[in-house]
């Protein structure tokens, strides 16, 4: 009768690194991801194999020596989590339309053919197609821009604190720009006015107080060394009760009458009239330069709907004082940026066409009766499949997001989950884990998938990701 092998016996019976690199499975993790990083990939399901022999007390004959093939498959498993891509497609089911963690806006189709064209060929960047000179990477913007928004010019830089930036080093360095308290904003990544300014070598003046601002408080700070005026649009928050600011109109009448600028950091930046749409709060691009604003900035990536971008829009000669400005160089806009947010904006020259197309208008403008649908099928398609989990339809509600909208919540509608015997938190860290990981929002011990920010092209993902994460949660 052949005894058990003992503990010895099968720490002997492990293959070594080399012969596991030399085996046929092992030459295509070498062609994979090299030599030395499926060396040590090896080594480590080498090391795991001794480790659990050694674990296994005096006798382990209950163990089974670990072949090749079981090494390399654990060395294949910890490779591909290793240099799997850190960015990955997501399902974003929070109903929060703007996410900041989740990117932000999700592109155009137009645009991410735009940027995928350009991608893969060399493109005419900064090079003048008809002259065979030099050209300007901003031309196409210095095309759209005045038409989309009534300015006379435009150019773009890769954020809107960028943007902020610029604007103020190239408008108001070494001079004074008065803002009032109220507008001393901080968003995402401690990026705040009062720190700005002072990087921008322009010093800050405050009127007025936290809920009170009059004309009169900036009329009084106007002086010999005032470069600006700037008034910040509080797109993250918003300051309600016993309130007082001066209208865009009466501020750039009194820049105006000092000569000076009025500078309109406007934040998420919206080119269509959604209180036209029901949705208060935000003033256009266009109506903030029809009030008089001398040059405005905003994002790309917020309510525009394209990419992460800060857009300079106002008049010319403050404009070309930007460009002309050294920083605009540290802060320039690259070429795939470009392309989506050239693609974004020419959907806009038909209005009808970019809240057809932009997704993030087509998200915020959903009507809850077609979402409830959605959800309801949604819902009665993963009761069929008798999953672990109590599924029905509900209406919920819903953010903008993104330092955008402060204050509105959009209805919506959800599909709620409720895994049994496991918590609503542990399904949602099984659907984070999938491919594409799903991300939720918990909410009274459910977890919901609101559909308000989930495409109808990503049902039928969702409609695997959840048996699946059920599954995983079983064992």
């Amino acid at each position: 009768m052949t005894g058990t092998p003992s503990r010895r016996d099968l720490l002997r019976s492990l293959p070594a690194v080399q012969r596991l690199l030399e085996d046929p499975a092992g030459q295509e993790l070498v062609r994979r991801y090299g030599h030395a990083a499926a060396a040590e990939a090896l080594a480590w399901a080498q090391d795991q194999a001794r480790r659990r022999i050694l674990d296994g007390g005096p006798e382990a004959g209950s163990q089974a020596p670990a072949g090749p093939a079981a090494l390399i498959r654990a060395a294949a498993r910890r490779l591909e989590r290793m240099f799997r891509p850190h960015l990955r497609p997501v399902i974003n089911a929070t109903g929060v339309v703007l996410h900041t963690n989740l990117g932000r806006a999700r592109l155009p189709e137009a645009a991410v053919a735009a940027v995928s064209r350009i991608a893969a060929r060399a493109s005419n960047l900064e090079f003048d197609l008809e002259s065979g000179g030099r050209g300007s990477r901003q031309q196409a913007l210095e095309r759209l821009l005045p038409r989309l928004t009534g300015a006379e010019a435009g150019m773009a830089v890769n954020n809107n604190a960028a943007a902020v930036l610029l604007v103020l080093s190239a408008l108001a360095a070494g001079r004074e720009v008065i803002v009032s308290r109220g507008e001393l904003v901080e968003i995402g990544g401690s990026f705040r006015i009062p720190e700005v300014l002072a990087q921008s070598g322009a010093r800050l003046v405050e009127v007025g107080t936290t809920n009170r601002t009059r004309l009169e408080d900036y009329r009084r700070a106007i002086g010999p060394d005032t470069a600006a005026l700037l008034k910040v649009h509080t797109s993250n928050y918003r300051i309600v009760g016993f309130t007082e600011a001066p209208p865009a109109a009466d501020l750039a009448r009194l820049a105006a009458q000092a000569g000076v600028p009025l500078i309109y950091d406007l934040g998420s930046g919206v080119l269509v009239d959604l209180a036209a749409r029901g949705i208060p709060g935000e003033p256009t691009v266009r109506q903030a330069l029809a009030a008089g604003a001398s040059v405005v900035t905003f994002s790309g990536d917020k309510l525009l709907g394209g990419p992460q971008a800060g857009i300079i829009a106002g008049r010319r000669d403050l404009v070309e004082a930007c460009a002309r400005h050294p920083l605009a160089r540290a802060v320039r806009i690259d070429k795939l940026t470009l392309a989506a947010l050239e693609a974004t904006l020419t959907l806009y020259l038909d209005e009808a066409q970019a809240l057809e197309q932009v997704p993030t208008l087509r998200m915020l403008l959903s009507p809850v009766e077609v979402l409830l649908r959605r959800a309801e099928a949604l819902a009665g398609r993963l009761r069929d499949l008798d999953l672990p989990a109590a599924v029905e339809a509900v209406e919920t509600r819903s953010a903008p997001g993104g330092g955008s909208l402060p204050g509105v919540e959009l209805p919506s509608a959800a599909v709620a989950l409720v895994p049994m015997g496991a918590s609503a938190a542990s399904l949602a860290r099984e659907l984070r884990a999938g491919d594409p990981p799903v991300v939720g929002r918990l909410e009274r011990d459910r977890l919901l998938l609101d559909l308000r920010t989930v495409d109808p092209g990503e049902e039928e993902e969702l409609l695997a990701a959840v048996p699946a994460a059920l599954a995983r949660l079983a064992r």
